[in-house]
């Protein structure tokens, strides 16, 4: 028998621009069943900061959001063994079918947040023909986490470069 948790369900639309993935959802996550529930992460002040709105509790209310700014959610381990809420206690994992999410939606990025959702996302689809970037962790647990990187990259995808057009 397995002891496997499963993640979420991925949170995108057909007008999904940019794909942020994280590793897999921290115990409080899985408690309030919805991504970044820990108080502590630092993920829903920073994006919610970038659009300058303020931070929104409700899970609808998240979503919605999320809708709103064209960004998919989702994790890149789907089901694993793990040891609380540590990455590096994660085992026998189950990867997120990125392929068909992007095939299903118009995602010109892909963000990772943190190393672990990085380094997995890479051995498995780094030929997937979107751009990534690894973005420093938004946990509570990463003292060398930088909202100047996540700022840059968010205009990145969404002030597009003059020179692309």
């Amino acid at each position: 028998m397995s002891d496997k948790i499963r993640g979420f369900l991925p949170v995108w639309n057909a007008n999904s621009k940019v794909l942020i993935l994280g590793s897999f959802p921290s115990v409080k996550s899985r408690q309030i069943e919805f991504y970044y529930g820990n108080k502590q992460n630092r993920f829903w002040k920073m994006l919610y900061g970038y659009f300058g709105e303020e931070v929104q509790s409700e899970v609808r209310q998240k979503k919605e959001f999320l809708f709103r700014h064209n960004i998919a959610l989702w994790d890149i381990v789907t089901a694993c063994e793990i040891k609380g809420s540590s990455d590096a206690s994660i085992r026998s994992y189950e990867l997120a079918d990125v392929p068909a999410l992007l095939k299903n939606s118009k995602i010109e990025w892909i963000l990772l947040n943190g190393s672990t959702a990085y380094k997995l996302f890479e051995k498995a689809y780094a030929d997937c023909g979107v751009p990534y970037l690894l973005m420093p962790s938004t946990s509570p647990a990463n003292p060398r986490y930088d909202a100047k990187v996540w700022k840059e990259a968010l205009n990145r995808v969404f002030l597009k470069d003059e020179s692309e057009s």
